[in-house]
């Protein structure tokens, strides 16, 4: 199956209308996927005034908006929510797209939002371990409806998930860059696996260590569907060329492998070293203001070249 391309934008420095404007062209280009992403401030941070939409409320008004596309979050931090309520409003977001849903969710990094807005900060290992404790929960009420289960950060005693999602089984995304840990929580808990802003190499590097978990678990690898998350700084005129360059750099180092940039054909290209990697999915992410040019020469030069879109 070739690959699916989708857009991933966070809600951030853009209007809602905007947004939405970006939600429907991308929905009727024939983009597979659009997400948005779960931070409380603007990332990186300049002032905390800077705008900035809350991600369960985004992805819901996303689903209202698109009518064909998978809508999706990459990734919500689950130490922010209780997973059960988090797992009723994926469920709910489900039934309002019409069965369209895809729920992802990491631990979090953004050590500003996290301590400012209470929840403190813990190490990268504690928010790791609530992270799976919640997976546990997660899975099991979407994908049966009910859970029982008892940790040191939830203690869930009978819950019941109704309605059931529309889509027969809504999927749960794992997405991060770590190298060890991050993959085996996608071969024990995901459906899918995301990486963001990572190199060819790097993104097929991750996935064996992925296989390889899941040669461990005996759980066959082909049931975790894999995707990257690009930065969009393709160009459709000089004007472009000279944002998408300025904003290539202000990013930081370990991000400037996991660009798209260039012209229609650049990115061609580009997009094809990620698929002979084995990626089924890649999102190219925008970072507002929204290069509108380019993104329309991205419509109609690049993704008819992509059949599984």
């Amino acid at each position: 199956m070739a690959i699916k391309i989708g857009v991933h934008c966070g809600p951030q420095d853009i209007s809602m209308a905007d947004l939405q404007r970006l939600w429907r062209r991308a929905d009727e280009a024939g983009f597979h996927w659009i997400s948005v992403w779960d931070h409380f401030y603007a990332n990186p941070i300049r002032q905390r005034t800077d705008s900035c939409f809350e991600g369960v409320a985004a992805m819901t008004a996303l689903a209202a908006t698109t009518q064909r596309a998978r809508v999706g979050c990459l990734m919500f931090c689950l130490l922010f929510r209780n997973p059960a309520l988090l797992a009723k409003a994926a469920v709910t977001v489900d039934h309002l797209s019409g069965g369209r849903a895809e729920l992802g969710v990491g631990a979090g990094w953004l050590e500003e939002e996290f301590r400012e807005f209470g929840y403190g900060f813990p190490p990268i290992g504690a928010r790791m371990d609530q992270l799976e404790e919640g997976l546990h929960v997660l899975r099991a009420l979407l994908h049966t409806g009910r859970a029982d289960f008892r940790g040191q950060h939830y203690q869930i005693e009978g819950a019941v998930c109704a309605p059931r999602p529309v889509q027969e089984k809504l999927r749960i995304w794992i997405g991060g860059r770590g190298e060890k840990r991050t993959p085996r929580i996608a071969a024990t808990f995901g459906d899918g696996f995301n990486q963001p802003y990572v190199s060819a190499k790097m993104f097929a590097d991750h996935n064996r260590e992925v296989d390889r978990n899941c040669a461990q678990l005996k759980r066959d690898p082909k049931e975790i569907e894999r995707s990257v998350n690009l930065h969009f700084c393709m160009w459709a005129d000089a004007k472009g060329e000279a944002r998408a360059k300025q904003q290539i750099a202000r990013m930081p180092p370990a991000h400037q492998d996991g660009v798209l940039q260039g012209t229609a054909q650049q990115v061609s290209d580009q997009i094809g070293a990620y698929e002979r990697q084995g990626a089924q999915g890649l999102n190219i992410a925008l970072r507002p203001p929204v290069d509108w040019d380019a993104l329309e020469a991205f419509i109609q030069n690049v993704l008819p070249r992509f059949s599984g879109k």
